[in-house]
């Protein structure tokens, strides 16, 4: 984890060795402690076998989610009923607490574009984005609407850091900042955009200090830290609406 030099900006309740650094705020109980280690677990194993599956050619394309559980957990469990999530391609544990099934998340990765038809807490959801950054873009078009009506909702986004390099994400980073639109995004950062390294895509420090331009709040969180993950997007939810 890459840290800003401004301490207000990190989260991290959790260190490297999985021991509680300080006390949990108040927000995280145990149950929620348990749900987050059971979703994990879920999608850690279910990551693993349809990896095996699309390695022996069973499955077609697949993006793994290895290593961003916690982040996907942290965000479906802090996330609204009635909040719209617009994914991207590694959000299988976001989807899964927004009552779309692994089995259903399997039909798309097999090729069925019905799977994209929700139903329950996500049918107001979008469907996964594979091109880079287009649906930060969207995110903002769907905040734009709940603040024209007046909603206490908000949308959030998820990308990787590669996308922060795109033009639509600083587009829709600047609307979201001069509108001040309900919309939150979370970067993922795992170092890597398909095969372009962090170090050559940007030059900033922290992928965080680019919200400082647009004029919103940022925080930097360790993604392998559910607990820091579900305190920042519960604090941005909560601002939102």
């Amino acid at each position: 984890m890459q840290y800003t030099k401004t301490p207000y900006q990190q989260k991290q309740f959790i260190d490297v060795n999985g021991a509680v650094a300080g006390s949990l705020p108040g927000t995280i109980n145990d149950d929620l402690l348990l749900k987050s280690y059971r979703t994990m677990v879920m999608i850690r194993t279910f990551d693993q076998r349809v990896v095996a599956l699309q390695r022996t050619g069973q499955m077609g394309t697949y993006a793994s989610c290895l290593g961003q559980e916690a982040i996907g957990t942290g965000i479906g469990l802090a996330l609204g009923k009635e909040d719209v999530f617009l994914p991207y391609y590694r959000d299988q544990a976001t989807q899964y607490l927004r009552d779309i099934p692994l089995h259903q998340q399997m039909q798309y990765w097999g090729g069925n574009e019905w799977a994209n038809h929700f139903t329950g807490t996500s049918i107001q959801d979008f469907p996964n984005c594979v091109p880079i950054a287009t649906q930060v873009t969207h995110a903002a078009g769907v905040a734009s609407a709940m603040k024209i009506r007046g909603e206490k909702r908000c949308s959030l986004v998820t990308c990787g850091e590669g996308a922060t390099s795109r033009g639509d994400f600083y587009e829709a980073m600047n609307l979201a900042g001069v509108w001040q639109l309900p919309m939150i995004m979370v970067v993922n950062n795992n170092q890597w955009a398909i095969s372009v390294p962090r170090n050559i895509q940007t030059g900033a420090e922290t992928i965080a200090q680019k919200a400082v331009a647009a004029g919103i709040e940022g925080f930097q969180v360790d993604g392998n830290d559910v607990c820091a993950v579900y305190d920042a997007v519960h604090y941005a939810v909560k601002k939102a609406h």
